[in-house]
């Protein structure tokens, strides 16, 4: 029994997600939570799929709308939620068309990103899982944030926390 117990601790788990007709995943240990699209305040001067910034029980959370970011056109008849996630000590609201689903796939089911011709760095795709008849793209979070994403996620931060001191 506890050799089953070690293959399984050695699978990640990762949070599926629709964007569009497109199936998406990041890491479970990623996201700390999900929730519905709550109310939040725009911040002039962001890119467009910086969406606002919001409460989350006395924490400000910068909210990004991932499927601007991505050029996914949204779904019709939506689920549309907001994953909670971690990044490098900063949480940021990532908002999807549903999620999905917990997948536990073996590391043999993942295969590495092909190899994408774009003028857009594409490095933020970590690994393609095959589920079903369906292709899920794993996503680094962190590195699809541009650095000028970073720098508005801290300008968010810092000038909502000037506020409430």
């Amino acid at each position: 029994m506890s050799s089953a117990k070690s293959v399984s601790s050695n699978q990640e788990r990762f949070l599926s997600f629709s964007l569009g007709i497109e199936e998406y995943a990041v890491p479970l240990l990623a996201v700390r939570e999900v929730i519905a699209l709550p109310e939040y305040t725009a911040v002039p001067y962001t890119p467009p799929y910086f969406l606002g910034i919001m409460n989350l029980r006395g924490q400000v959370i910068s909210i990004m709308d991932l499927r601007q970011k991505l050029g996914v056109k949204p779904g019709v008849n939506t689920e549309t939620a907001v994953i909670i996630c971690d990044l490098n000590g900063n949480s940021i609201g990532v908002v999807v068309d549903s999620v999905n689903t917990v997948l536990n796939p073996a590391a043999t089911d993942i295969s590495d990103k092909p190899e994408i011709q774009s003028n857009r760095p594409t490095d933020y795709i970590t690994g393609v899982y095959r589920k079903d008849k369906k292709l899920v793209l794993f996503l680094d979070l962190f590195k699809s944030l541009s650095l000028e994403d970073h720098q508005a996620i801290k300008k968010s931060h810092d000038g909502a926390a000037k506020k409430v001191a």
